[in-house]
């Protein structure tokens, strides 16, 4: 269905309402569940598809009254009611880019600080501020699920869950090295350093999408969690590493109560990251998958955030630049996030 078929849209929710009138329509939790998901998802489709054309007859009406009235003091409120309008529909433009089969899931997101010690540490802990922050202006949730800290300072690597809609969408084309130019904070002679860090962004995967994990394929390991946590945190090997050993993938979690809660987070981010792979090489079956996988590719930056000699963020994809660096370490990112995905 094309994503600007609003009769097609309206439709299929009239087929989901009829569908959760019919008796027994609860009997099966999960399905009644999935539907219910749908419609939230048709229901805001629709809604913003309404509240645009509406925003563009306002336009027209204040338009023909000053027309009518030769009226020049409207003028200010039409121009007001037009970039309001337009804003909305630049919106839902973008929206109707993220049409992909993961696209409206929650997003798991992995930060890891590349070589270059204390420098690398703390601009990855930058980076995990700066989604959070971006995370936090869409309304979005964000758990923490593994967290590694350096005792003199920055993280060493970081995955959370983005959870809301269309998350992974927006955040896919995030995944690439990021690289920061600026004066160290940790350099007393004051000279400028150049530091890199990872992102990873996977999708959360429904629990109705089955991915097969041979039991024999895995080493699992128990440790001591060393992140935040409340009294709980150090006193038990609850933290779970868990690697997958034809891939030499490792994931972790140590931020759950408990060590069953722990390993079920790491099996989630296991799965999806392998799922990832497996689409991106085309295999069918994830026991196709051979090779080391646990290294980062330090291949060219997809994106520059310069604090010195000057300020500016640019996106080396797209060429998006954006002079306020403070601005998008605040979690202003939706620029170089929709400037990414209009180029398609």
């Amino acid at each position: 269905m094309s994503p600007f078929d609003l009769q097609g849209l309206t439709e299929t929710l009239e087929e989901i309402k009829t569908k959760m009138e019919i008796e027994g329509f609860w009997d099966d939790h999960e399905e009644a569940q999935k539907l219910l998901k749908e419609k939230k998802r048709l229901e805001t489709r629709v809604e913003a598809f309404t509240s645009i054309a509406n925003e563009f007859s306002d336009v027209g009406v204040l338009i023909s009254m000053a027309e009518e009235e030769d009226d020049s003091s409207l003028i200010p409120e039409i121009e007001e009611a037009y970039r309001s309008y337009k804003q909305k529909s630049e919106e839902l433009k973008i929206k109707t880019l993220l049409d992909g089969q993961y696209d409206s899931n929650n997003a798991i997101v992995s930060i890891h600080a590349g070589s270059g010690g204390l420098d690398a540490q703390d601009w990855a802990e930058m980076l995990l501020r700066m989604y959070t922050r971006w995370a936090e202006s869409k309304n979005y949730k964000v758990t923490l699920w593994d967290l590694q800290n350096d005792s003199e300072g920055g993280i060493k690597n970081a995955t959370f869950l983005v959870q809301g809609e269309y998350a992974y969408g927006y955040l896919k084309n995030e995944k690439g090295v990021h690289r920061i130019v600026r004066i160290s904070p940790f350099d007393s002679s004051g000279r400028r350093h150049t530091s890199f860090t990872s992102i990873d962004v996977m999708p959360e995967l429904d629990d109705d999408i089955e991915v097969e994990i041979d039991a024999d394929d895995l080493r699992i390991d128990t440790f001591r969690s060393s992140g935040a946590g409340g009294q709980h945190v150090n006193k038990t090997d609850s933290a779970i590493r868990i690697t997958h050993i034809p891939t030499n993938i490792v994931v972790s979690c140590q931020n759950e109560r408990s060590q069953h809660q722990n390993k079920e987070v790491a099996m989630k981010v296991l799965k999806s990251k392998l799922l990832e792979l497996a689409i991106a090489e085309h295999k069918e079956k994830i026991d196709e998958l051979k090779g080391d996988y646990s290294q980062i590719t330090w291949g060219s930056q997809i994106r520059s955030y310069v604090f010195h000699p000057y300020s500016l963020v640019k996106d080396h994809r797209t060429n998006a630049e954006v002079g306020n660096v403070n601005a998008v370490m605040d979690g202003e990112l939706d620029y170089l996030i929709n400037e990414k995905l209009k180029q398609r």
